[in-house]
């Protein structure tokens, strides 16, 4: 899966939940249950990184905002 195919947060999330609600139910496939868990670790991953990613961007903005109140 390449960047670009990646899904955004919020279809990440929608994503992961659908998998949680599969799995709480009955009579899930072994096969289907550790290729389901694996999927739902590739969209943590994706999560994490979204989060990681805006936390970054929001310091910035913040240190701007700090540096152009500064007076100079």
């Amino acid at each position: 899966m390449t960047a670009s195919d990646e899904p955004g947060y919020a279809q990440a999330l929608d994503e992961l939940d659908a998998i949680l609600r599969e799995l709480e139910g009955s009579d899930v496939d072994v096969d289907r249950l550790a290729e389901r868990v694996a999927r739902a670790t590739a969209l943590l991953a994706i999560c994490r990184e979204r989060i990681g990613a805006a936390r970054l961007r929001i310091d910035e903005v913040i240190a701007d905002l700090d540096g152009a109140a500064e007076p100079g």
